[in-house]
């Protein structure tokens, strides 16, 4: 029992020592002024003045080119889109000189293949109850091989790609903190364009194309 009562005081003395000594570190504080980008307190809202982001106010056809921020991003939109946005369902400016058919005499840079074609299988419910995929009944919804999906190629743009501004942003000047980040591209023109074409847009996927 002796033995017993000397661990149970070691425990306690070592307890004791360990919440003094934590209680004694010298903590770090931050001023208001330290927590935030702006490096004001936090009841000087109405004195901050924020970086103003100027979009694009070029003509179509008359912006510069920006590169790409990292490999198959969207590229940014280089001319003013007062008037074009929002893009609804029935109105959507952009394909009146992206298309592919006019692009070239619009001067402007065409819509990719990967945005004419129909990713996404057709869905519904059959008479037994059943999921169907693109007509055929399917048992797993989430196949790692999509093997029920036929890609089916069109001359206008895809619902899941109609939205542009979805992924596509106006070029803006003004940024409230400098940007380091270095892009490392995988493909040799990865700054100017996507590598996502070609093979690459059915690659891993067993499917047709129709």
């Amino acid at each position: 029992m002796k033995v017993v009562a000397r661990i149970g005081l070691g425990i306690a003395a070592a307890a004791v020592w360990l919440f003094v000594g934590c209680n004694s570190t010298k903590q770090q504080v931050f001023s208001e002024e330290e927590l935030g980008l702006r490096k004001v307190d936090l009841y000087s809202e109405n004195t901050v003045t924020p970086d103003r982001t100027e979009y694009s106010k070029n003509a179509p056809m008359s912006g510069k080119f920006i590169s790409r921020a990292f490999q198959d991003a969207p590229p940014m939109i280089p001319h003013d889109v007062d008037g074009m946005l929002p893009i609804t369902v029935n109105s959507n400016q952009c394909i009146t000189c992206h298309m592919p058919e006019v692009a070239q005499s619009m001067g402007a840079t065409s819509v990719p293949k990967s945005h004419l074609i129909d990713f996404r299988p057709k869905t519904g419910i059959g008479k037994d109850g059943r999921i169907t995929k693109n007509g055929k009944s399917v048992n797993n919804t989430s196949s790692d091989k999509l093997e029920y999906i036929t890609l089916k190629e069109k001359n206008q743009i895809v619902g899941a790609r109609f939205n542009c501004s979805q992924c596509h942003a106006p070029q803006s000047e003004g940024q409230l903190v400098d940007n380091t980040f270095m892009p490392e591209f995988t493909s040799k023109h990865g700054s100017e364009k996507s590598a996502w074409s070609g093979s690459k847009l059915t690659e891993g996927l067993d499917t047709l194309m129709e």
